[in-house]
């Protein structure tokens, strides 16, 4: 890759939830000077750092006077105006996007890379290796549906990392052929989709318990199995570290012959 700094960083402003959590996973947590107001993990670790607002609107002001020697942004999370004035004022910037677990993968070894630390190889190498694993097996098809907002009800098309995240893992997205990345969907057509298993995230939208008895009425292999599952929506859709947690959880979540509860879900269903 080409690096977004000439040196290794150490003053550095996350934009990215998923990112934060990595770079202390990755140790280079300790070079953080500031993080979103959305920067939840590890909870014990960032206690401590300055936030700078959202990913939608940073007080770039703020972020310019820490002066940091790199800020990481995310194509899709954060907005290109905030981008360009950063630049503008001289700040490197590394815009990420990982739409598949592979490119998350590579994010990963891209950090490391990035800033010379190398502790946690073996770590994200075994991650790597489960992943080659669930690719290879052999596994009854199992369609999926996700919503990822409820009024209107929506999901996401093949042209996403949460897609390709169900994929390694087993699943088959039910709405993998729109042609929009965030499709809006009605409850008619997730029934005529017919999805094995239905997951709801907490995240973006927090759907919860309350949520469960909409889609159980539906007439879908899912609601009929008691395959619809409450999920910590970071699992699906924060690419990095993250990424080993949830290909552990969410295997056993898709086409089980049971409810599971998992340290990392809610095993709640209908």
């Amino acid at each position: 890759m080409e690096a977004p700094v000439s040196a290794p960083p150490q003053r550095v402003v996350s934009l990215v939830p998923s990112v934060t959590e990595s770079l202390f996973e990755l140790n280079v947590g300790d070079r953080l000077v500031a993080i979103t107001d959305y920067c939840v993990y590890p909870a014990d670790k960032i206690a401590g750092l300055p936030h700078i607002g959202g990913t939608k609107n940073p007080d770039v002001a703020r972020i310019i006077a820490l002066h940091p020697d790199l800020v990481i942004a995310n194509q899709e999370e954060n907005r290109e105006a905030d981008v360009r004035a950063l630049e503008a004022a001289g700040i490197p910037v590394w815009v990420t996007f990982p739409k598949t677990v592979r490119e998350g993968f590579n994010l990963l070894w891209n950090i490391m890379y990035v800033f010379d630390e190398a502790g946690m190889v073996e770590r994200v190498r075994s991650a790597e290796w489960l992943c080659d694993w669930l690719e290879r097996m052999e596994r009854p098809a199992c369609k999926v549906f996700v919503p990822i907002w409820y009024d209107q009800l929506m999901t996401f098309n093949a042209d996403t990392f949460a897609h390709d995240l169900l994929r390694v893992c087993g699943g088959t997205n039910v709405f993998a052929e729109r042609d929009t990345r965030y499709p809006r969907v009605t409850l008619a057509e997730v029934e005529a989709a017919q999805p094995d298993v239905i997951l709801l995230p907490s995240e973006p939208f927090a759907f919860d318990s309350s949520h469960i008895p909409l889609f159980a009425a539906l007439n879908v292999p899912a609601a009929h199995t008691k395959q619809i599952h409450l999920v910590d929506g970071s699992l699906l859709t924060w690419h990095g570290t993250r990424m080993a947690r949830a290909l552990n959880a969410l295997p056993l979540l898709l086409c089980s012959s049971s409810p599971i509860t998992d340290g990392s879900t809610e095993g709640e269903t209908s």
